[in-house]
């Protein structure tokens, strides 16, 4: 990807972004908008200024894991930092003009404006239908990977079986070139916005070559939907769509745990990454989890002797995964060390666990046994494998043990239905609040309950 950020250089110059409501954009303002999309060089930047969106700071550059987490538990992590918004989320008590949360909304909405001015103008894409169909494609999994964020975060939880009536957010699938129009939307259902997502996750797949460089391909798509039926429980089409990335992606578990972190070059693992170099990019999670040694805030937030309990084996490589920093003794994840690797959305090993405990669920053994796809996994560690027989909470067990401090936690809560220190799954504590400036500004649109 580091492409894209020389390129970005071009777009910017088409999309400087104005906003003086939340989800009021205009990226097109030092270029009237009828000659932004006249050639296909300019829709080709345009998308490629959607993917360097997408990776800002205040989302997939790390403040949308960071604050998933920190909302997603208790005494795994600790938060010591100075920034109150972060806090906020530790302590189960966000408010309505909490900063980082106001940054997830906004940004999201200004990465889907872009996209949805690359789907808007098309027809100027003329070279060849396999450009056309890639530049589509790219577009697609980038609106999908942004609304689901958006639900899962903003909407109440998704209930496998129910009608998901439940307020979700606004979907705008058309472009906004001038913001002092009527931009007011009111929120979508969340079973309406998953329904999008699902949608333009499966015409990306469809529309996407198998490799496409450090751009989404159609794996990438494919592990979107995976992690998007898991959440819904639809355990069936999740672990059908991780077994094809495994069978048929070309990527695989890297050779230890270690090597699956810190890379400023994708390794065998990564499906999808942002990617960081030391003249663009932005990597928060490097702020906020590493010593300043390695260009971070000293360990905002320490690893907490809770989280290394859940080892049943303290020998294996992930549960000696951190190291104490010498200038404040705090104990700190090896995961982020490397202040230009890349951010990772998408890797091997969620697919394992999807897979792998779908299959469970269902009784099935599509790809592995269940059991056996366990011990792969943890064998990698070099942990001692488990003897069985497997449950759902060894499994849920796994997965932090695989995947924590990446996202993860506070939906696997919701997922399974459990509780954190006491909170329950579908606390409204656990929903972000609509911003507040939203609020102001948009008659329509209406506050979580909680806030």
């Amino acid at each position: 990807m580091k492409l894209y950020k020389l390129l970005y250089v071009f777009s910017v110059f088409l999309l400087t972004t104005s906003c003086e409501k939340e989800l009021e954009i205009n990226p097109t303002d030092n270029l009237p908008g009828e000659l932004a999309f006249t050639s296909e060089a300019n829709i080709a930047a345009i998308l490629v200024g959607t993917y360097d969106e997408a990776g800002q700071a205040a989302t997939y550059g790390g403040r949308l894991q960071l604050m998933v987490d920190l909302l997603g538990t208790s005494n795994q992590v600790r938060w010591g930092g100075t920034f109150l918004d972060p806090r906020q989320a530790f302590n189960k008590d966000l408010l309505v003009d909490n900063g980082f949360v106001s940054g997830i909304w906004a940004n999201s909405y200004e990465t889907i404006n872009q996209a949805n001015l690359v789907i808007d103008n098309l027809e100027t894409v003329t070279s060849s239908p396999e450009e056309k169909d890639r530049i589509e494609g790219e577009a697609k999994f980038l609106r999908a990977l942004n609304y689901f964020d958006l639900v899962r975060n903003f909407g109440s939880p998704y209930l496998s079986g129910q009608t998901n009536s439940q307020l979700g957010v606004p979907l705008r699938l058309t472009g906004i070139i001038d913001y002092s129009a009527n931009q007011e939307a009111a929120r979508n259902t969340v079973e309406e916005v998953y329904a999008q997502v699902i949608s333009d996750a499966t015409e990306a797949y469809n529309l996407l070559p198998s490799t496409n460089s450090f751009y989404a391909d159609k794996y990438a798509a494919q592990a979107l939907l995976a992690r998007v039926y898991f959440q819904q429980g639809n355990y069936a089409d999740a672990r059908d769509a991780a077994d094809d990335v495994l069978a048929n992606s070309g990527h695989s578990l890297a050779s230890s745990f270690a090597g699956a972190f810190n890379n400023d070059v994708d390794s065998s693992e990564d499906i999808f990454t942002f990617q960081v170099t030391s003249q663009t990019g932005t990597n928060q999670l490097i702020t906020h989890y590493a010593s300043e040694a390695d260009g971070g805030r000293g360990g905002d937030i320490t690893v907490e002797d809770a989280y290394l309990a859940l080892f049943d084996d303290p020998t294996e490589e992930r549960a000696n995964f951190t190291y104490i920093n010498p200038a404040n003794d705090r104990q700190l994840t090896l995961k982020y060390t490397n202040q230009f690797g890349n951010v990772i959305i998408f890797r091997t090993a969620e697919m394992h666990l999807i897979r792998l405990e779908s299959n469970f669920r269902l009784g099935t053994s599509v790809g592995l046994a269940p059991l056996t796809e366990i011990n792969a996994l943890r064998a990698r560690s070099g942990a001692l494998p488990l003897l069985g027989p497997l449950n759902l909470d060894l499994i849920f067990n796994e997965r932090q043990l695989e995947l924590a401090f990446e996202g993860f936690i506070l939906h696997d809560v919701k997922r399974t239905q459990r509780s954190i220190n006491g909170i329950a799954w579908n606390d409204t504590s656990l929903v972000f609040p609509i911003p507040q400036s939203e609020i102001d500004t948009n008659p329509l649109m209406v506050q979580n309950q909680g806030y």
